[in-house]
């Protein structure tokens, strides 16, 4: 398999959560140009499970890879750019795929043991993939005995495998907050109650709850990136929205969190008589990576001398968490040298990764477990 010529295929046609039309069908040539006598194929939605059969199976290993992208209008100037324009490949799902596509090509050409099964998990974006995947029917009836899954990070070396005991990803929660109140005439203030007033106090408000809030030894994150409201300069709005995120390093201070941000909005709603409403859109659970998991792969990487660096954990969110909660496995960080952050329109890692990433997940299929 080219591993480059793959990864650049994907990259053109990247799509959003749930939309992986194309994805799904691309991934499905790829497998389906392999040899068949030992592959098993169920589609689920946009995503696809395939089982390898081993030569004498006892367990079964799991992997997961995520396949959908972001809505982000891509800025690279590459060659191969996105052709579904304002969507692109900003978080290296380009690369997971290939490099599950890389693995499984492997253990079909060159059986282990243990069955395997790779996971083509969409919406990992949003509005989340995992939790719908596991809860399906084809999924309980292959569920692996034990699971683990990359992410590229353009924070190492291109190759440089990171990760760590415990927790690697936090937990996380998006936040979507609407005011409704009275809107009219800027001329008449009194008469109106106004929405664009109160986001405003409600968010200067919430810059206390991890300040004054939270235990300062329990990391934290409330951000709002974005308020909307209103439609004219002289119309007073009667509708404004907040959105944000939070991000914790565990699960209770998630709940502290919440609980003081839905006390703030009575208060909002109490001193400037209007009404809130609160979505906390899509929660993922924390990574946390199992000692006894993850240490053989730490291990596993030092005596083949592969590139490794114990990492910290960090304030990203990935629902592969939701895996890890109820299947024992870890997950890495996969080096892709320095570039634009994930996320970002220029973000162009370096393909030299490719064929590190599926040597390490092949040879720990067949030897780590």
């Amino acid at each position: 398999m080219d591993y480059v010529a793959v990864r650049r295929a994907l990259h053109q046609i990247p799509e959003l959560g749930f939309e992986e039309v194309e994805t799904q069908a691309f991934l499905l040539d790829q497998i389906k140009q392999l040899p068949q006598g030992r592959i098993q194929i169920k589609k689920w939605k946009t995503g696809l499970l395939v089982r390898v059969a081993g030569t004498h199976p006892t367990k079964v290993i799991g992997f997961r890879t995520d396949i959908d992208a972001l809505p982000i209008k891509e800025n690279t100037g590459y060659s191969f750019q996105s052709k579904n324009v304002g969507n692109m490949h900003a978080c290296g799902h380009d690369f997971h795929m290939t490099i599950a596509l890389g693995a499984l090509e492997d253990v079909v050409l060159h059986p282990v043991k243990e069955d395997v099964l790779f996971i083509f998990q969409p919406a990992e974006e949003g509005p989340g993939g995992a939790l719908p995947i596991m809860s399906s029917s084809e999924f309980q009836n292959w569920k692996p005995d034990s699971i683990f899954a990359l992410h590229v990070s353009p924070e190492f070396p291109a190759g440089t495998v990171a990760t760590r005991e415990g927790i690697l990803f936090a937990n996380t929660s998006e936040l979507f907050i609407d005011f409704f109140g009275k809107g009219g005439h800027a001329a008449s203030p009194h008469l109106t109650h106004d929405t664009i007033v109160a986001a405003s106090h409600f968010v200067v408000g919430l810059q206390t709850i991890v300040a004054r809030r939270v235990n300062p030894l329990h990391s934290a994150v409330l951000t709002i990136g974005k308020i909307s409201g209103g439609t004219k300069q002289n119309i007073i709005a009667e509708h404004a929205r907040v959105e944000g995120t939070i991000r914790t390093l565990d699960q209770e201070t998630m709940k502290a969190i919440k609980a003081d941000i839905e006390r703030h909005v009575q208060a909002v709603e109490t001193a400037y008589q209007c009404k809130g409403e609160i979505d906390y859109g899509a929660n993922y659970y924390q990574v946390f990576n199992r000692k006894e998991y993850v240490d053989p792969f730490i291990q596993f990487c030092r005596q083949n001398k592969y590139p490794l660096e114990l990492c910290d954990e960090g304030m990203a969110g990935e629902d592969f968490g939701y895996f890890l909660r109820d299947f024992p496995g870890f997950m890495f960080w996969l080096g892709v040298g320095k570039t634009a952050n994930l996320h970002s329109a220029d973000f162009k890692p370096d393909e030299a990764a490719l064929a590190q990433g599926v040597k390490v997940v092949s040879t720990y299929i067949r030897e780590g477990f």
